[in-house]
């Protein structure tokens, strides 16, 4: 049988797949740092790789991340979130694969006053968020069997993120400023990887049964200082954290400028998701809270 190959190998999301999807077969994952090293920014060295796996699906879990960095790098961040892309879905429709390609809530707009709707209007703010769009745009010409996932606000207990940083900054320090008035859902890493494993056993790993794009993010909103503060909370609670770890304070996007322009409202409606495979994805805290159990399991006490 032909194997399933995940392209990341360290990402946070690629690190989870790898487990969810072991029960549909042989998982080939490979990376930047991989033997034979994947690099998306170079496809005259990934073709070759991606035609000897020959797999029967790809799932890129891959890509260019540094949102502020992107302002300076766009031409880097073109090549891995917009061009490979692309190249990956001329690939796999010429291999009779299927393609799983994960994007983002940056691609809208962020001034809505309800969550987003798959087929609602595009219009990124920065370069990210354009090359991230540029991306959805080449799948979906190849012709390729497709899912675009977009997801957001993704955390998990592995790699850069939202969640260990704030970990980390509520033992060093005493006092935190986080935005306030930007509103989204947090989305565990872990959970992506379900459900992406329950629709492919939903469609026998077949994505022509239901091609296209879903949004697929925890339920509910927040704002990333509602989000520490209950990171905070349940970090204390669980053990994780002292209960003298450093206080959170709700500051404007304006306290804290950025390179990069980010959208004030991007909850992503995943009710398609739900119609169509029946998935209801768990409310954002309560996947916060089997997140920071699993990494208190693996910690010792504070």
């Amino acid at each position: 049988m032909k194997p399933i190959l995940i392209i990341g190998l360290k990402g946070q999301v690629a690190w989870e797949l790898h487990r969810c999807l072991l029960p549909f077969g042989k998982i080939v994952t490979l990376g930047r740092a991989s033997n034979p090293p994947l690099d998306l920014a170079r496809p005259d060295t990934f073709i070759p790789i991606i035609r000897q796996i020959n797999p029967r699906l790809i799932v890129n879990a891959a890509a260019y991340t540094a949102v502020d960095k992107a302002e300076e790098e766009y031409e880097l961040a073109e090549k891995i979130n917009a061009i490979a892309p692309g190249i990956l879905s001329e690939e796999a429709k010429k291999l009779g694969a299927g393609l799983i390609h994960y994007s983002t809530d940056y691609v809208f707009a962020g001034d809505a006053d309800r969550p987003y709707r798959e087929h609602d209007p595009l219009a990124p703010q920065c370069i990210y968020g354009h090359s991230k769009l540029a991306g959805e745009e080449a799948i979906r010409a190849s012709g390729a069997d497709h899912w675009i996932l977009r997801t957001a606000w993704v955390y998990g207990a592995r790699g850069n993120n939202f969640l260990l940083t704030m970990l980390r900054l509520m033992r060093e320090r005493e006092r935190i400023g986080v935005v306030a008035d930007q509103t989204g859902s947090p989305t565990w890493s872990r959970l992506i990887a379900q459900v992406t494993a329950q629709m492919l056993a939903h469609v026998r790993l077949e994505l022509h049964e239901n091609p296209g794009t879903y949004h697929l993010t925890c339920l509910g909103e927040t704002s990333w200082y509602g989000f520490a503060s209950d990171i905070r909370n349940q970090a204390i609670a669980c053990g994780l954290l002292p209960q003298a770890a450093a206080m959170v304070e709700p500051i404007a996007t304006t306290d804290y400028p950025t390179p990069a322009r980010r959208p004030a409202y991007s909850v992503l409606d995943t009710l398609r998701l739900t119609e169509t495979f029946r998935i209801r994805p768990p409310h954002w805290k309560q996947a916060l809270a089997l997140c920071l159990e699993d990494l208190a399991s693996c910690q010792q006490p504070v």
